[in-house]
This record gives C-alpha cells, sequence and structure tokens, in this order.
C-alpha cells in the first residue's frame, strides 16, 4: 500500500530505490533520535535490544480523546525499518520532538516548551577546561534549561548584581537632596547671625523691642548699647541683660522669645530651592578628577571610592557642625561613562560605550565583527589594575566564533578602559608588506611599464 514502508530485498537494492518525500523525512527524524533520545528509552522489551534507537509513533488519527490516549507508541527500528519494513507500521513520521518524547509539545506556552540540548557552564564545569574542538565538543551536549520564560525570554531573568556594591567613581554624578530633620536636639539652641528675638520687660514697657543678631555677632539695645549675643542660648542672654538692665532698672524682669530663628538653615534650603526648577530641594554634583564633591556650606567632601551610604553618613556628620535640623539624601543620577577600545581587524575600530555586563565576543561584536585576516587565536586584551599598572593577556575565541566550541573558556568580561586588540595572520602582515615595499615602495620610485606586441612575433 502507499501508505506503508515496505522492506527491500536487499540493502543495496535499498539504497537505489527512490525515495518519496514521506520516506525522506522519517530517514531524518530517525537520525535525529540517535541524540534526541534519552538514555531510558534506548532498550525496549519487544526487541530486547539497546543498540537501536528508540522512535515512537503515534496511535492511529482520530482514536487519542483523552490525556492517557494521547501516549506514543514505542517501536524499536533500525535503517531498514524506515526503508520498507517487514511489518507494517503507522505511516506518519516521526517529523516532531513530541513523538519523540512521548509527550506533546508546547512550543508557545510558557509551561511545557520544547526540550533544547546543549551546554551549561555552571561553576566553569564545562568552560574552563580544555576539550575536543569541532564536532566533537557537541557530541556530549545534554538538556539545559533554555527556555525558562518561553515567549517572556526577551525580559530574561533577574539575574546577580552587577557588583556587591557600587563604589563612586570620578565623573559620577550625584543628587543630593536636602530635607528637614524635625528632631529635637538634646542641646539648646544658640543664637546665630541674622537671627531675630524679641526683648521684653514686664516692669520697664520702654524696653521692649526686636533686637537682630549682626554680622558681628552683637544685638543693638536702648539703653545698654551693644551686647554680645552670637553663640549664646536665650538662658544665657536673659541672664547677661538682666544684669545689664539693673544699672538701669531695679526690677528689669526681662523675657527673650525667637522671632525668626535658624536663619543659617533657611539659607540653605534656598540655596538648593529648585521648587520652580525640576522640583525640590536639591542640588546635583559630579565627583571631580580630585575625587570630591562641592556642596553648599561645607564645600568639598571626598567621595570617590565610598558606596552611597558612607557618603551621607560623611555628609550629616559635616552639616551637624554647621547647622541643626538638616539631612541630606545622595542619589546617583548618572554612572560615568564606561568604555571599550576594539582595535585591529575589526569593521569599526573605535570607542565603544559599556552600558552592561560585556564579554569579549560582544565588544568585537559592537565593532561590526572581525575582518577577514584577522587572527582570532591571539586576540589580545589591555587592562589597567586598580593602581593603574598594565595587564595583559592573549585569548583565543576562533573556535568559538566559528561555532566549534560550546563553551570557550576565553570568553572573558570587558572591563572598563579595556583595550581588545585583533592581530593580523601572517599571510595579511606578508600582504601588507608587499603592498607596502613593491605597489608603493619600489614601484612608486621607479615606475615600470612592461607590453608585448604578439603581432610582431614569429611563429615556427
Amino acid at each position: 500500500m502507499p501508505g506503508h514502508l515496505h522492506a527491500p530485498h536487499h540493502p543495496t537494492a535499498a539504497l537505489r530505490r527512490r525515495l518519496d518525500v514521506r520516506q525522506l523525512v522519517a530517514l531524518t527524524a530517525w537520525i535525529s533520535t540517535l541524540h534526541l533520545l534519552p538514555a531510558s528509552q534506548a532498550a525496549s522489551p519487544e526487541s530486547g535490544s539497546a543498540a537501536h534507537p528508540a522512535v515512537v509513533a503515534p496511535a492511529s488519527p482520530g482514536t487519542a480523546t483523552t490525556a492517557e490516549e494521547t501516549k506514543m507508541r514505542v517501536k524499536l527500528v533500525d535503517f531498514q525499518d524506515f526503508v520498507g519494513p517487514s511489518e507494517p507500521v503507522s505511516a506518519e513520521p516521526v517529523t516532531s520532538l513530541s513523538m519523540v518524547y512521548g509527550e506533546p509539545c508546547n512550543t508557545v506556552g510558557p509551561y511545557s516548551p520544547c526540550p533544547v540540548n546543549g551546554f551549561h557552564c555552571v561553576g566553569g564545569r564545562d568552560c574552563c577546561q580544555k576539550g575536543p574542538k569541532g564536532a566533537k565538543a557537541w557530541r556530549g551536549a545534554g538538556p539545559i534549561p533554555w527556555q525558562a520564560f518561553a515567549q517572556g525570554e526577551y525580559v530574561g531573568p533577574a539575574r546577580l548584581a552587577h557588583v556587591p556594591e557600587y563604589r563612586l567613581r570620578v565623573d559620577d554624578v550625584l543628587d543630593f537632596v536636602f530635607r528637614l530633620t524635625r528632631d529635637a536636639s538634646s542641646a539648646p539652641y544658640r543664637l546665630d547671625v541674622g537671627d531675630v528675638i524679641r526683648i521684653e520687660s514686664l516692669t520697664a514697657p520702654e524696653l521692649d523691642q526686636n533686637a537682630l543678631v549682626e554680622p558681628d555677632g552683637s544685638i543693638s539695645l536702648r539703653m545698654v548699647g551693644q551686647v554680645r549675643a552670637y553663640g549664646l542660648s536665650f538662658a544665657e542672654l536673659r541672664k547677661m541683660l538682666e544684669e545689664r538692665y539693673k544699672e538701669h532698672v531695679k526690677e528689669p524682669s526681662i523675657s527673650i522669645s525667637p522671632v525668626q530663628i535658624n536663619t543659617r538653615l533657611d539659607e540653605l534650603r534656598n540655596s538648593v530651592d529648585n521648587r520652580f526648577g525640576r522640583g525640590g530641594q536639591a542640588t546635583l554634583a559630579r565627583v571631580t578628577p580630585e575625587g570630591t564633591v562641592q556642596l553648599p556650606a561645607i564645600g568639598s567632601v571626598p567621595a570617590q571610592g565610598l558606596t552611597l551610604e558612607e557618603l551621607q553618613v560623611e555628609i550629616d556628620a559635616r552639616y551637624r557642625q554647621v547647622v541643626q535640623g538638616l539631612g541630606v539624601t545622595a542619589i546617583l543620577q548618572q554612572r560615568a561613562p564606561r568604555y571599550v577600545y576594539v582595535v585591529g581587524e575589526v569593521r569599526a575600530p573605535g570607542r565603544y560605550t559599556l552600558e552592561g555586563p560585556t564579554t569579549l565576543m560582544q565588544s568585537i561584536a559592537l565593532a561590526g565583527g572581525w575582518n577577514v585576516g584577522g587572527n582570532l587565536n591571539h586576540v589580545v586584551v589591555f587592562r589597567r589594575d586598580h593602581n593603574w599598572n598594565l595587564m595583559a593577556t592573549r585569548l583565543n575565541i576562533f573556535p568559538a566564533l566559528h561555532g566549534r566550541e560550546p563553551c570557550p573558556a576565553d570568553e572573558i568580561w570587558i572591563r572598563d578602559s579595556d583595550i581588545v586588540l585583533v592581530p593580523k595572520r601572517a599571510i595579511k602582515l606578508a600582504d601588507d608588506a608587499i603592498e607596502l615595499y613593491f605597489t608603493r615602495g619600489l614601484y612608486g620610485v621607479v615606475p615600470l611599464d612592461f607590453s608585448v606586441n604578439f603581432a610582431k612575433l614569429s611563429s615556427i
């Protein structure tokens, strides 16, 4: 029957037969099962041999109505079974992984995606060992967690943080937000320049007046003139005024009340007031090349190498020495740019911004890929350590970029300011030498012109 495959009388005759499309698909699916089938399906009670791969075939069309009835039937076959079995089997070819693994394959849903074979470099187990190259390297591939998110793979996992803790560096831009802490102070308030107080007498109303703490730290009062008030508490100033006024009033009974105090804090808040701009009370500061940030009232503050929490503690301690009741929050607004320099035999050599974790092969991709003649076996990466000392390493990414090595050990992470050099191969160097010394050099100095007139040549 046309829907069944029949066994040939001789293997040679079978190979000479014209295979139709159905048989070719079945043969291709059988070859793929050599690597796709799990070890548990290597043998079957029907054949009693583990030398043949297990191929599963679905039940007859229209008979599978429940989940139990959709289980696939397993049958051991060999190459001649696909060319022409002695016993009729289902005409449906094995064309999907669902038929191989014996369960439906959902290529869209996130719960049962198709299995993917490959290598999973965990802890350097597969990628830090030098193994076979080419096709041999891929023979040990096994199931790996490749489609954990199915259609959400473009989002990807959260992964680990880029660094355990971020430390500030030159050209980082910080946003400092100022706020009132509203915390009670254990120490009494002391008068500052610009404060305004109200001085009153219960027995002599003519002494009542407002007094401004002048830039020299004194206040001007009736009868007593200039009185030093800067740095004094209200109790200390009242006691001193009682003594001074007793020279003019028998019982002065002086009382002092604040009218406008903590003016230094108000002035500081006004200096960072952005309520009519980008909003809030904040200021932007960039880490200077010397590693500091400039802030109002306290000047330069060391920032390079500190975390945001460490910098905030340092700033709060410095502001407490200047003004009370102020808190500052440091926010990283913009990271300093990170660059990698890709030179040599690449399509577009130059400087490229590192916007995230980047590997060696990714940096070459940023430069448009490698040129023909680039020596990918000897890619050199130059690096500066934390003390600006030069380091260098030579890496071989040729097998990986040509699909011959699944877990390349030389696929390293690129650091800021790394220089990736793709050198030229020997034949490329020879070609450049010929171009330089002969085409442009010798020929440019002594141009040679050869011409042959075949019409004047005699023939025998």
